[in-house]
């Protein structure tokens, strides 16, 4: 019979993107090749990744770094609104601010974001079913990033608001059998800057 095992997520912010976020700078593209490289040689089993531009090509970049690891899209990975909280859920010295910031999206972004955010709690957390760990890279937005770590340290459902990663920050939520909640490692960045981590 099969038990549960350990699930490692790996969560990466698409590199860079050029001003007009329609894809990737150049400076993002060398981001996602470096990842690429940090990660190659890792059993990693399968990366994947919204469908918008950058992160798209984010994700292909460091595919072509990988050996014949498997890229897949989906909608649940995308760049949504997870949350939006009621103003008593919020702290009164900020309520006014992030109510502000969230009046900015379509009343349909505000319907989808909290079903697809769902979905990706129901497909990226938790132990896996199986014999050997598993580890998954997730190339996505700054919100589900947020969103997965506000889950993983078991904070208020508003707290993916102002949980942000630069772009290019990779975060690593262990997941372990028999444990109430994941163990995070945020965001590190600058791991392929000259000079620093990872050189």
């Amino acid at each position: 019979m099969t038990g549960m095992v350990t699930r490692y997520l790996y969560l990466f912010r698409h590199g860079e993107a050029v001003p007009d976020e329609c894809g990737l700078s150049e400076n993002g593209r060398r981001q996602a090749v470096l990842l690429g490289q940090r990660l190659r040689g890792s059993p990693i089993s399968v990366v994947h990744h919204g469908p918008l531009p950058r992160a798209a090509q984010t994700a292909r970049l460091i595919g072509e770094q990988l050996a014949e690891v498997p890229l897949q899209v989906s909608d649940v990975v995308g760049d949504y609104v997870p949350h939006l909280p009621e103003r008593d859920e919020l702290p009164p010295d900020s309520a006014d601010f992030l109510l502000r910031f969230l009046d900015q999206f379509t009343a349909e972004e505000r319907e989808r974001g909290p079903v697809l955010a769902r979905q990706a709690l129901d497909r990226f957390t938790g132990p896996v079913a199986g014999e050997e760990e598993r580890q998954e890279l997730v190339v996505t937005h700054n919100f589900l990033v947020g969103w997965l770590v506000r889950h993983a340290t078991d904070a208020p459902k508003w707290r993916w608001l102002g949980l942000n990663h630069g772009n290019a920050a990779l975060t690593v939520i262990r997941y372990a059998p028999g444990r109430v909640l994941g163990g995070a490692g945020v965001g590190a960045v600058g791991w392929g800057v000259r000079g620093r981590r990872g050189g």
